[in-house]
C-alpha cells in the first residue's frame, strides 16, 4: 500500500450498514477496528482480488485487548471505511506473528 495513502487519512468514515455489519456477523465492534489502526505491529496490504470497483486493502492487527483481527478496509475522501473485520485465521496469525 501507499504508506502516504495511510498517513493522510483523517479519521474513520461509518454510516449505519458499516456500523452495524461487523458486529451482527463477527461480533467486531467498530472501537475494536479503529484501534487494530493504532497498535503495532500493523500488517496492511492491497486486497487484488476485491479492488474492481474501488482499491481495496487488508490489516493484520490487534485491539487494545490483544484481539487478533483481520479488517478490509479502503480509503475515501481522506476517511478509512471498514468493509469487513473478522478474527484472524490460524494461517493469518501465522503471517502476523501471533
Amino acid at each position: 500500500m501507499d504508506s502516504k495513502k495511510l498517513l493522510g487519512v483523517t479519521g474513520f468514515q461509518w454510516d449505519q450498514g458499516n456500523l452495524e455489519k461487523n458486529w451482527l456477523k463477527h461480533g467486531v465492534s467498530p472501537l475494536e477496528c479503529e484501534q487494530v489502526f493504532f497498535n503495532q505491529p500493523l500488517v496492511v496490504a492491497p486486497d487484488l482480488k476485491h479492488s474492481q470497483d474501488e482499491e481495496r486493502f487488508f490489516a493484520l492487527g490487534r485491539t487494545d485487548t490483544d484481539r487478533y483481527l483481520f479488517v478490509v478496509f479502503t480509503v475515501r475522501r481522506r476517511k478509512l471505511r471498514v468493509i469487513s473485520a473478522r478474527d484472524m485465521s490460524r494461517k493469518e496469525r501465522i503471517i502476523y506473528g501471533a
